[in-house]
């Protein structure tokens, strides 16, 4: 998950919960989420200089999946030969 910035400079940064379901322990959850992050906040010039924003965030997906289909048809070709 990345710290994404907001055209009007608000952050979102990821954060995660782990914590029990039920009374006795026996399940656990895990949450992963945003909670938005102001200029008042104390870390936020860290966080600003490692965010990207929501365009670039869409390009990597843009380019995680283009590269999924890359993939895909190699490991399709390799398996085509390997039944050939």
């Amino acid at each position: 998950m990345y710290v994404i910035r907001l055209p009007d400079g608000t952050l979102r940064v990821p954060h995660s919960v782990l914590g029990d379901s039920a009374p006795d322990g026996g399940e656990r959850i895990i949450a992963q989420a945003y909670v938005e992050v102001g200029p008042d906040d104390p870390d936020y010039e860290r966080l600003r200089e490692q965010s990207i924003t929501e365009a670039e965030l869409e390009e990597k997906r843009r380019s995680w999946r283009a590269g999924d289909a890359e993939l895909l048809r190699t490991f399709e070709e390799w398996k085509a030969e390997r039944e050939g």
